[in-house]
């Protein structure tokens, strides 16, 4: 299944991006986000969010494997 960004249309194939949607927004999250389109609707850096996912991946959560 593709998972498209919600805002701009691009499609989404990294799948830490898909599991920090799921992670910010809900599990069961339907509407997905490109990074940037993220970035811009939580207003940080596209270098913030991958600081995010570097932090959860050594939480140990298991969205990010």
């Amino acid at each position: 299944m593709k998972i498209y960004c919600e805002v701009c249309g691009i499609e989404i194939t990294n799948k830490d991006v898909t599991a920090l949607n799921k992670k910010l927004y809900s599990k069961s999250v339907k509407q997905f986000y490109c990074l940037k389109c993220m970035a811009d609707n939580l207003e940080v850096s596209e270098e913030d969010l991958l600081d995010k996912i570097e932090e959860f991946k050594e939480e140990g959560c298991t969205l990010f494997k």
